[in-house]
């Protein structure tokens, strides 16, 4: 679905936080690797489930090298409601006004559905994206990422 691919550099963006006030995608060049974790909705039942799966096995498999930002259409109120129901400490980014520009920029965001496409970008400390993957409609798991956090922390400058 997304144009964009492996070696691409990933769009830089700027968007609201639950951690702090904004995220700025090109703050992290030189630093940490990122994972970018498209997601369509807050408090439906498969991405409660993806989030909280990804809060429990992705925080122990990043660490230091890597930062995860969960990015849907939500308003941030929606997400810092979402957030602790769910035990989700890595910051989730508000994609809503205008509604899905990120999105849109990463080729994921569904018109039809109005929401972005459930899909994950690692990109590495260089700003360039090392790995893509989209997961349609079936829910994100441990079996689905597979070696994809180790990717992350592999993922270089």
């Amino acid at each position: 679905m997304t144009q964009l691919k492996v070696g691409d550099t990933a769009p830089d963006f700027t968007l609201p936080s639950t951690v702090g006030d904004k995220v700025t995608l090109s703050d992290y060049r030189g630093k940490k690797n990122v994972l970018l974790l498209f997601y369509p909705l807050d408090f439906s039942p498969t991405c409660s489930k993806e989030t909280k799966l990804c809060a429990e096995i992705l925080p122990a498999q990043g660490g230091e090298e890597v930062e995860v930002l969960g990015i849907s259409v939500d308003s941030l109120w929606a997400h810092k409601a979402f957030a602790p129901q769910n035990g989700i400490t890595y910051p989730l980014l508000a994609d809503f006004h205008p509604k899905g520009e990120v999105s849109r920029k990463y080729g994921v965001y569904l018109e039809d559905k109005g929401f972005s496409a459930r899909t994950a970008f690692i990109v590495g400390k260089d700003g360039k994206i090392k790995e893509i993957r989209e997961y349609c409609d079936s829910i994100l798991t441990e079996q689905a990422l597979g070696p994809f956090p180790q990717a992350a922390l592999r993922a270089t400058s």
